[in-house]
């Protein structure tokens, strides 16, 4: 998160007002319309690159038999081709790091916990997706400094809350646990008190 990029309230208005067209079944085997790696090949060019990458069109454009497995990330992926066309990205040199958002583990496990309609309906998950965005191009939103970006991020972070509700999970699990073996033993002493008596 080196350099300034756009203003965070110009992206998530662009995804608040994200055209029908995106939000429409990606092409999955004989299903759906949008062909998801072609919208992304004219992005990936618009932004200094060339054909799409023979993993990352495989990637965008599975076999019918993982429909269900890639359809919520196949949507998310349309969401980040809408907001990379923003003009703001137009014309200068993020192709490769686009690319690599597409193949990381970020866009992937956001897609395991949002569908598209979904993300676009609530405010802070558009927040989450444009500073995921930002935060792979490298870019801070314009007027932050990378300290209140990347905080920021791990305040809103779909992931990062799902670990932390996990964590919680487990300790409340823990304590419950103790609390059982704690009565448990008092019981055992009281009745070999009574029995000694």
């Amino acid at each position: 998160m080196l350099q300034e990029g756009p203003y965070l309230e110009t992206l998530t208005r662009r995804l608040a007002e994200t055209p029908p067209d995106f939000l429409t079944e990606p092409k999955i085997g004989p299903a759906g319309m949008v062909h998801v790696d072609a919208v992304l090949a004219d992005i990936v060019r618009e932004l200094g690159g060339g054909s799409l990458p023979e993993d990352v069109a495989r990637l965008l454009n599975p076999p019918a038999k993982e429909a269900k497995e890639r359809r919520k990330f196949l949507r998310l992926a349309l969401l980040v081709g809408w907001l990379l066309a923003d003009p703001w990205f137009r014309g200068k040199p993020f192709a490769q790091l686009a690319l690599d958002f597409l193949r990381g583990a970020d866009l992937q496990q956001l897609a395991q916990m949002l569908d598209a309609p979904k993300l676009i309906a609530d405010a802070e998950r558009r927040e989450e997706l444009a500073r995921l965005v930002l935060k792979a191009l490298n870019l801070r939103p314009a007027g932050e400094n990378e300290a209140q970006a990347q905080d920021r991020l791990m305040t809103i972070n779909s992931s990062e809350r799902q670990r932390v509700i996990a964590a919680a999970r487990a300790a409340e699990e823990r304590a419950r646990q103790i609390r059982e073996e704690m009565a448990r033993k008092a019981a055992e002493e009281a009745a070999d008190k009574w029995s000694r008596e």
